[in-house]
């Protein structure tokens, strides 16, 4: 299909990494986020990527080398980001949830781990960063890890991200869910507030109004 989850992850990307900037993937898999992220990032940036399985990281760095980019490899869990960045200093990070596609059917991502990981990731975000998630499940994968991390993003504090999440209404069978997470760069004067994206978002659609009305 010409969309699909992916796709719509890596066109965020491509909108909101510039170069300079401070990259991770927490789930670096056969490397193609890893791989997107150093080309955006570019020689002055700098991207981190994490996997549990060797075999994960050897493709990525086999890849990386067929394209002449350079990445932070490291054989750890997504849970420990906070080891290797500080909190408010990252431009952008990408998770795929799910297992690794050809490798140990038996290992995958976890409802426990993945969830601490978020909310690790949503502090190491400096303002103004985003955050890409794409949710593999069903089949041996289960649910649980589905819903768990949406009820967790339900829960972020509205005042500090916008948390936008995207299914395939249309699509049979368990398609993977986008979820888009921007860091506000202020926070509402008050509970409840207007973020600066909700007010770009009226913004437009008062200006799509005023259109039509004219």
């Amino acid at each position: 299909m010409e969309r699909n989850t992916l796709s719509m992850i890596h066109a965020f990307l491509r909108r909101h990494v510039q170069p300079g900037a401070l990259c991770i993937d927490a789930t670096a898999g056969r490397g193609r986020d890893t791989a997107l992220l150093c080309a955006l990032a570019g020689t002055e940036g700098r991207v981190l990527a994490f996997d549990i399985q060797q075999c994960a990281l050897d493709q990525t760095e086999a890849l990386l080398a067929a394209e002449g980019l350079r990445a932070e490899l490291h054989l750890d869990s997504h849970a420990f980001m906070a080891n290797y960045a500080a909190a408010g200093s990252v431009d952008c990070i990408v998770f795929n949830f799910g297992r690794l596609p050809g490798g140990d059917p038996q290992i995958m991502t976890r409802a426990d781990s993945s969830v601490a990981a978020v909310k690790t990731a949503l502090e190491l975000l400096k303002p103004g960063g985003v955050m890409a998630l794409a949710i593999y499940y069903g089949g041996a994968n289960g649910y649980d890890e589905r819903d768990a991390l949406l009820e967790a993003l339900r829960g972020t504090d509205a005042r500090r991200y916008s948390v936008l999440c995207c299914d395939w209404r249309n699509r049979g069978g368990d398609p993977p869910i986008a979820v888009f997470v921007w860091r506000e760069r202020s926070c509402a004067n008050s509970e409840g507030g207007e973020t600066p994206a909700m007010r770009k978002l009226q913004f437009g659609r008062s200006r799509r109004m005023n259109d039509h009305d004219s």
